[in-house]
């Protein structure tokens, strides 16, 4: 599969990736999936109708073997590294968007943190203010 994507469509793969890692997208995954693309500077003039074409990337390639490290080598190739951080938060907030993280979450966190080199002090303050801003009463 010869697959290019765009950096912003590497931003909505790793927010997919991370929603779909439990095999279920939960629907305030969904519904912040879409809020962070509305909101972010990085998603200005991005076209939302590319969100089920990279979701169906994403599949495609979950459903293969090794097809995580060949998403995240395309993610690792579409983004500047000065993004690396924030797919990173990005993610991060997607395992917290419905206030529970499980372990296949965890565990895509954990390869997006080494592949994309985030660091252990940054991985770890990105964690704390997902944690923080997904906190419900």
């Amino acid at each position: 599969m010869s697959t290019v994507l765009s950096p912003q469509d590497a931003l909505v793969a790793v927010m997919i990736a991370t929603s779909a890692a439990d095999e279920v997208q939960s629907t305030e995954e969904l519904l912040t999936i879409d809020r962070i693309i509305d909101a972010l500077p990085a998603f200005k003039d991005y076209d939302k109708d590319r969100v089920r074409s990279v979701n169906d990337i994403v599949r495609d390639l979950f459903a293969e073997e090794d097809g995580i490290d060949a998403l995240v080598g395309l993610v690792a190739e579409a983004l500047p590294d000065r993004f690396h951080e924030t797919a990173y938060a990005l993610a991060c907030d997607i395992a917290a968007a419905d206030g529970k993280v499980k372990l296949t979450e965890m565990r895509m966190l954990e390869i997006l943190r080494h592949d994309l080199a985030v660091g252990r002090l940054a991985s770890a303050a990105i964690e704390r203010g997902a944690r923080a801003r997904h906190q419900s009463f």
